[in-house]
């Protein structure tokens, strides 16, 4: 079996509990603060590797405190990963977590964000049969860098351009759905996205601009896709949760799917699996699953 080439970051997640977000000027005490490891490419390939599928995790680590906190959590998770060792620091995330779960994020980026053309130029296509990217490397300066080894590679690509959706460049954006992506959003970034008012006329809106299946997660409503090619319409409820955090839910669940396509398993039976997966997430601190 090829690999998964699982693109984008490996970050530092400062998560921050709290009752909830403070307005402008306002005190608070969080209830407790601490340091996991994150990032929506090490998430995706976490869910990957949780179902023993191939992949390589090109994601770069720089310099600082936090490249230092990555480097040694993937030593000893020995996950397999390509050497991307650029001089500049590692950035962190934020991660604030409020008393029903949700979370929001403030992000400094750092090396881990931005990537080179010649680390994409010692990878042999041939070891892969599909890449996974996140909107937030194509946002990025170096994103366009992403793109072209992409188009060069003509491998399969799963696109989560995540919450940021509309602040990708549309230069960016017609040149990735030009490639033909397998897209997963969530039902908010889909309705917003094409100006739609539910999420069926949001999938086919999606298809028609990237001629290829939309995953659709929908929280405690589960997920639908509209698949490529035969434009079957499908629909999978979730799996009842006690939420503690949504961290990561959206990575598990893409990287579940992704994992269970890449075993041959039909799309209602991924979609089954990654809610399956995506309902144990939210139900841990952090975005991690362990077997």
């Amino acid at each position: 079996m090829k690999k998964v080439l699982v693109i984008g970051s490996t970050v530092v997640d400062i998560i921050i509990r709290l009752n909830m977000l403070p307005t402008t000027g306002v005190d608070i005490n969080l209830k407790w603060q601490k340091m996991s490891l994150g990032g929506c490419a090490f998430n995706v390939s976490q869910a990957i590797a949780y179902f023993d599928v191939p992949y390589l995790l090109f994601s770069p680590i720089g310099s600082g405190i936090y490249a230092d906190y990555v480097a040694k959590a993937l030593n000893n998770l020995n996950v397999p990963r390509a050497e991307l060792n650029p001089e500049e620091p590692n950035g962190c995330c934020y991660c604030l977590v409020e008393d029903g779960g949700e979370r929001s994020f403030i992000c400094e980026h750092g090396a881990e964000y931005r990537f080179k053309k010649e680390w994409f130029d010692a990878l042999n296509p041939e070891d892969f049969d599909c890449a996974y990217i996140c909107g937030l490397e194509i946002e990025e300066y170096t994103g366009d860098i992403i793109i072209d080894f992409l188009k060069k590679s003509k491998m399969t690509v799963y696109f989560a351009p995540g919450p940021r959706i509309n602040a990708i460049g549309m230069d960016k954006l017609e040149r990735i759905f030009n490639l033909h992506p397998i897209l997963h959003v969530n039902k908010t970034e889909a309705i917003s996205f094409t100006n739609t008012d539910n999420i069926r006329s949001a999938a086919k809106a999606l298809m028609n601009i990237t001629k290829n299946t939309v995953v659709i997660t929908d929280g405690e409503n589960g997920s639908c896709c509209l698949s490529g090619g035969d434009m079957i319409w499908y629909e999978v409820p979730a799996f009842k949760a006690e939420v503690v955090d949504t961290i990561g839910a959206g990575d598990a669940h893409i990287g579940t799917f992704i994992a269970q396509r890449k075993l041959g398993k039909k799309i209602d039976e991924a979609l089954t699996e990654a809610n399956k997966i995506s309902s144990m997430v939210v139900q841990r601190e952090g975005a991690r699953l362990e077997k």
